[in-house]
């Protein structure tokens, strides 16, 4: 079955039982997106529900918290609202809470699942069970042996839900952690608390230990669905769906159980063997993207430049149908250097006067309207300053547009210190914002609390005119700088809005207004916090609604990368050379946004600051062009053409 097929079934099948899985050793199922998936998960559990109902039976769940269940969480909401599912028979048992923790702490998973699911549906108060984070340390021992044991009394868990971590954890059993552990205090793992520290503010903020059910306890469950969507959990999903047991890896130790399945979105399969290097598996089915994908990987396997490579490189990695479909290395080594070669251009807005059959971007019109879409006050010279640079220098009607203002993501420090500047500077009695009553909230901020509208417009500006000046720097005129400030992001908390008709239109408005020929936007979707999705998802939408305006017959859209992630080579459609001054140039631009320098609140899980990690992606692209033969340049921005 295609994954990108919506099944309706993702009932238990023993793994590795046919070649094109024979790698992997947990049962898997893969969906286009995490919303299909997460449909699928909740109907299994309605129905579970449903069926213990019929028997006049308790239904006992184990549920998980994080991003990764919440659309599971959606969806029962919405059953139980609109279908009428009842949870008056469930019983549940949480995975974990950090410790210490409040239970009316918005990061507690107290806090989480209330707000989330138990709010809305029916389930008994006296029903719902998760570790308590303000247990005494001396009476903790007793406090897990008792969860325990009311799992046991309660006829053990007859659904659990887990999602995974980058350390391989299941609930919060870190690396180390033995197969037979029940419920217990454990110290969470650095790279863990690096991941939880944006939700914080800073890993400074997260705690140091958590309570979690046990790797026995789990493993004891009647049913086991474990989820993960992203390219994020790409790695830690490899190692233990194709790797040894170990508990260097938590997760592995389901690999011996025979009623787990894994629910995966694309993104997080795709460096399963099937799916990243499927010729290894068996025969292919050769489309010019998996040539590209194969020849590229070939080139890099073997050490190689395309030009180099032999038959008998094809036949000894998997590719020797490859090989006999194409007629010989030749031929496929000549036609695979010409795509590359014909990515490459110094001109992102096309080249004027110019055959334009082999370049990624149109001659005419030779002076093209162009939108940079920006969801961050950053991302359009992190991303692609350089380019961004070259279009204004080559005359075109460059236009960036922010799409949110970038406010949660200003330190309360940060924003203290502009405001005691201003309150010196202009006094409250003349300034548009009172500053007097900002720097009071932000000294008496308490734990949780939202930032004050104030706050929020202060925080907002700073990174309005940090892009401003670096917009400036670059050499845009100000009359070309628009600030959507879109309402989904306006929340003052880093759990933000869904989408609305409200953004699209927003959207759609400055596209009608601008009637642009190329589009440039952020397709790098490892954003933490997912602002960058919502952000694309609110331009696919606008441009399908404007889709039959005649100016919109002529605009491409492009897809930009570099503040999380970078475009593999065989995906790159266009690819934009800079030279050693342009890389200054992009640098010094990114280092006008000094709120996000240093002490920056929403970093994933890559330290190096923005201005270092894009340098470093940008370079290390010109390196993979040079090393596969073509050539070389001192740093490349990479482009995807998306066809809407």
């Amino acid at each position: 079955m295609s994954a990108l097929e919506i099944k309706s079934d993702i009932s238990y099948k023993s793994a590795g039982k046919f070649e094109e899985t024979r790698f992997e050793k947990i049962h898997n199922e893969i969906f286009k997106n995490s919303t299909e998936a997460s449909i699928v998960v909740a109907q299994e559990i309605a129905e579970l529900i449903k069926s213990k109902q019929k028997k006049d039976k308790q239904c006992v769940l184990g549920l998980a918290t994080g991003s990764s269940p919440i659309k599971v969480y959606e969806e029962l909401v919405r059953m139980h609202k609109e279908e009428g599912l009842s949870f008056s028979n469930v019983i549940t048992f949480n995975l974990d809470e950090y410790f210490p923790m409040t239970k009316k702490n918005n990061q507690s998973y107290h806090y989480f699942m209330h707000q989330h699911l138990f709010n809305h549906i029916d389930i008994k108060p006296e029903n719902i069970n998760i570790p308590d984070g303000t247990v005494s340390i001396v009476d903790l021992n007793k406090y897990c042996i008792d969860y325990e044991l009311k799992i046991k009394n309660a006829g053990g868990i007859d659904f659990q839900l887990l999602g995974i971590g980058r350390t391989g954890h299941v609930g919060f059993n870190e690396p180390g952690s033995h197969i037979n552990s029940g419920t217990r205090i454990i110290t969470l793992d650095h790279i863990t608390r690096v991941d939880a520290s944006s939700d914080f503010n800073g890993i400074d903020n997260v705690p140091k230990r958590a309570i979690t059910m046990g790797v026995s306890t789990i493993l004891q469950s009647k049913r086991i669905v474990l989820m993960a969507w992203g390219q994020n959990k790409a790695d830690i999903i490899k190692r233990t769906i194709q790797g040894g047991v170990s508990s260097e890896v938590p997760a592995t130790f389901l690999q011996n159980q025979t009623n787990v399945t894994f629910v995966l979105d694309q993104s997080a399969a795709s460096e399963l063997t099937r799916f990243k290097t499927p010729w290894l598996v068996g025969e292919c089915i050769w489309t010019q993207e998996l040539k590209s994908k194969a020849i590229v990987w070939l080139s890099q396997n073997t050490s190689q430049s395309i030009l180099k490579l032999t038959d008998r490189d094809y036949n000894n990695n998997g590719m020797s149908d490859l090989l006999a479909q194409e007629g010989s290395a030749y031929d496929l080594n000549i036609n695979m250097f010409n795509v590359l070669q014909h990515t490459i251009t110094g001109w992102p807005g096309g080249k004027p006067n110019t055959d334009d059959s082999n370049r990624p971007e149109r001659a005419n019109p030779a002076k093209k309207r162009v939108i940079l879409f920006s969801p961050h006050p950053d991302d359009d010279v992190i991303s692609m300053g350089g380019t961004f640079s070259k279009l204004i220098k080559q005359g075109h009607d460059v236009h960036v547009v922010y799409q949110t203002s970038g406010n949660i993501a200003v330190t309360d420090d940060e924003a203290l210190k502009f405001a005691e500047v201003c309150n010196d500077f202009v006094g409250d009695d003349n300034s548009k914002i009172n500053f007097v009553a900002v720097i009071d909230f932000l000294n008496n901020k308490s734990e949780n609390e939202i930032d004050s509208v104030e706050v929020r417009k202060l925080k907002g500006l700073i990174r309005r005119w940090e892009s401003y000046a670096a917009t400036r720097y670059i050499g845009l005129k100000e009359a070309n700088i628009h600030f959507l400030d879109m309402p989904f992001y306006e929340t003052g908390q880093i759990k933000k809005n869904p989408i609305s008709s409200e953004d699209i239109a927003i959207v759609a408005a400055i596209i009608e207004k601008i009637k642009p020929q190329q589009v440039f936007a952020a397709g790098d979707l490892a954003d933490p916090h997912g602002t960058h999705e919502v952000c694309l998802n609110a331009i696919f939408a606008a441009m399908k609604q404007l889709k039959s305006k005649a100016y919109m017959k002529d605009c491409w859209l492009w897809l930009y990368r570099g503040a999380w992630l970078e475009w593999e080579i065989h995906e790159i459609d266009m690819a934009v050379p800079l030279s050693p001054d342009e890389v200054l140039l992009k640098r010094h631009a990114i280092l006008y946004h000094q709120s996000q320098k240093d002490r920056v609140m929403f970093q994933g899980n890559d330290s190096r600051e923005f201005w270092v990690r894009a340098e470093d992606r940008n370079k290390h692209t010109a390196k993979l062009y040079d090393d596969l033969g073509l050539a070389e340049y001192e740093a490349i921005e990479a482009f995807k053409r998306f066809e809407y």
